[in-house]
């Protein structure tokens, strides 16, 4: 069977993404470029007795080196390992989306277009006539729905065409609008003779006139020292990017003019878009469509949490079946407390992220997520980040999990990877469990003040996280502007939202059944023999460290309920009922990951046996510690960098010892 590889090329929100998991299915697989932390998307598909290999390339606004994301993409393409490049432009604004078509002119690898979002342009009255674009381009073109099922013949018929033509682009009209630039012509003539593969003298030209970096390297590097000098010099009036990208604009325009009707008066500000923009009411009402959306989460959750609780009764079933049969206590543990209650908490977690996932897909598919990234981007803009970013800052207050993968919609690694590393600074739903709970026992009246100056630690936490890794994860040219132009809403094509969702429940399942089971397994063998007589390791281990421990301000059995709060918050509690009450902490441990009670005199034991200093320092410690091991696998099935999911547990880790220590020296000065 015969194989060819495609590339996928367009812009963030021009339904690249989509086109490649409709392509590729199951299929597919994502890791990082060689020697990069920027995203790899390649997957694989048959058609009509021939073998598709298919790169989608990180989404980038243009062909110019400002990132790593476009420094791959553009190196990929003229690598010439793509047989065809597929560019993808939106159809209900060609104005916009061509820019990275005439970016791509004069590149030497092979292409065809993609004009997506069909379905949009018809509902704004816009009709495009493909076959006189095709004829100005002289490469194939198509309208397109990636979306549509149906539409998928048109797509691999036009493909195998652009296979057989292997046609460039006509850049005839569009140099002719380059050689209106002062000096244009002279340097493309120095640069007529350099041999840098994949990559025509005109491009290279324009390049070099928007001072790309790494195109100018490349140039200093094949050009003898006269000739440098002259294009420099000529470069230094050509007028630079601004130039350039007006003759790109109007070779737009006159492919435009005869292929796109203008009947259309233009999209007028929507009564929905006239709150979002609203300079006072804008982000209170972005807030409340997160908050809402939040909360929407649980319908389609709750179905899926709930076979999770069924667990408890197929808990019971086995545990009797095996101590019928006579099954040693040893592996009537392991089955029944390690692996079918991990199961239960995995698959509770799994419902929320696939409401979660719904929810907001949903809102990116009609076009909300953009107008959240739009009111949001200059106040996170002075973090380093996106206006995207806010949403999963806002959904980590219920799951740091669903933060996590909300970071999906970030198109910018080091972004994604910051706006994951700040939002494990957000207390998530289970630890506003268990927080306002311990804080109403030790202080009474005091505790709206605890809960206060947590929100405030959270917040100073978030700046000095953003302090600490912005500058290495975001560089200073990658911080965001404003975005300037909001796409226009459309309807959600349900069959392409459903199984994106399907697919990214099942990839989560699989990367944290991994981790949950290894971890609850780990903290079951060390807490083995707990109870009474405690001889387990962990009782051992928390013994001999609590000299350090107590400088923390947490004695032994707080320390063990630390750690237990690093797998699940809900596991901190069944830690403390069964040391302080008696009994197995392993099992107190796994039966509160279930979901069951806390010990009826709870708050009189722990008022028994931890001071409010003690008290203050647990708060604080389970608070900002790592949110669990599902919000961890997240993390790593996001940014797919264990060097930095690692880097990022062990700042929380450190950081929430920090600041239990620093709690319970200022209670001491209090109590």
């Amino acid at each position: 069977m015969s194989t060819a590889t495609i590339a996928l090329l367009g812009q963030p929100n021009s339904g690249k993404s989509t086109l490649f998991n409709a392509l590729t299915g199951l299929k597919q697989h994502v890791g990082n470029w060689p020697g990069k932390t920027v995203e790899k998307k390649e997957g694989s598909f048959a058609y009509n007795g021939m073998t598709y290999e298919v790169a989608d390339l990180p989404g980038s606004y243009s062909m110019t080196a400002n990132s790593d994301e476009e420094v791959i993409t553009r190196d990929f393409i003229a690598s010439g390992e793509a047989d065809i490049v597929c560019i993808l432009a939106d159809s209900s604004q060609l104005e916009r989306s061509l820019f990275m078509l005439a970016d791509y002119a004069g590149i030497s690898a092979p292409c065809f277009l993609v004009l997506n979002m069909e379905d949009v342009a018809k509902d704004q009255g816009k009709t495009i006539n493909v076959k006189a674009l095709e004829k100005k381009l002289g490469i194939p073109v198509m309208l397109f729905s990636a979306t549509d099922k149906k539409a998928y013949d048109r797509f691999y018929a036009t493909l195998e065409r652009a296979l057989r033509e292997k046609s460039h682009i006509d850049v005839s009209a569009l140099e002719k609008e380059y050689e209106k630039i002062s000096g244009y012509s002279e340097i493309k003539d120095q640069l007529s003779e350099t041999d840098i593969s994949g990559y025509t003298p005109m491009w290279l030209t324009v390049k070099y006139l928007e001072n790309d970096k790494v195109v100018s390297a490349k140039l200093k590097e094949e050009l003898s020292g006269d000739k440098a000098a002259s294009i420099s010099a000529l470069g230094e009036k050509a007028g630079g990017a601004i130039a350039t990208g007006e003759c790109k604009f109007n070779w737009i325009d006159k492919l435009l003019d005869g292929t796109v009707n203008k009947s259309e008066t233009g999209v007028k500000l929507g009564k929905l878009d006239r709150i979002y923009t609203h300079r006072f009411w804008g982000k209170p009402a972005v807030v409340l469509t997160v908050i809402l959306g939040l909360f929407a989460s649980f319908i389609p959750a709750l179905p899926i949490m709930g076979l999770g609780s069924l667990v408890d009764i197929l808990k019971n079933v086995v545990q009797g079946a095996l101590s019928t049969a006579g099954c040693p206590a040893l592996i009537m543990g392991l089955v029944c407390d390690v692996f079918i209650q991990s199961m239960g908490y995995i698959i509770k977690m799994l419902g929320f992220v696939f409401g979660v996932t719904l929810v907001f897909g949903f809102l990116e598919e009609v076009g909300v997520m953009a107008r959240i990234s739009y009111v949001f981007d200059n106040t996170m803009g002075k973090l380093g980040l996106q206006g995207k970013s806010v949403m999963p800052f806002l959904v980590s207050f219920g799951c740091t999990m669903g933060g996590a993968a909300g970071t999906r919609v970030i198109d910018n690694w080091g972004q994604k990877v910051l706006t994951i590393a700040l939002a494990w600074a957000v207390p998530c739903g289970a630890a506003w469990a268990i927080v306002p709970m311990l804080s109403t026992v030790f202080f009474g009246m005091g505790a709206p003040v605890v809960i206060a100056v947590l929100l405030l630690v959270m917040i100073l936490h978030m700046w000095v996280t953003a302090k600490i890794f912005g500058r290495g994860l975001v560089k200073k040219e990658d911080r965001c502007g404003m975005i300037m132009e909001l796409p226009p809403y459309h309807k959600p094509r349900w069959g392409a939202l459903l199984r994106y969702v399907f697919g990214r429940t099942k990839d989560t399942f699989v990367r944290v059944a991994k981790v949950v089971l290894l971890v609850c397994l780990i903290f079951w063998v060390l807490s083995y023999g707990s109870g009474v007589n405690d001889t387990s390791i962990l009782y051992r281990l928390g013994i001999a460290i609590e000299p350090v421990t107590k400088f923390f301000g947490l004695p032994w059995q707080l320390f063990i309920a630390f750690v237990a709060s690093s797998v699940g918050k809900e596991g901190a509690v069944g830690v403390i009922s069964a040391l302080y009450a008696g009994g197995s902490y392993g099992e107190g441990f796994m039966a509160a990951m279930g979901g069951a009670a806390r010990a009826a005199n709870l708050n009189e034991l722990l008022l028994a046996n931890v001071t409010k200093p003690e008290a203050l320092a647990f708060i604080f410690a389970i608070t900002f510690n790592l949110p669990c091991v599902v919000a961890l696998a997240a993390t790593y099935q996001e940014i797919h960098s264990a060097k930095w999911t690692a880097r990022i547990a062990a700042y929380y880790t450190v950081g929430a010892l920090l600041l239990s220590c620093v709690a319970y020296h200022i209670g001491l000065l209090i109590w």
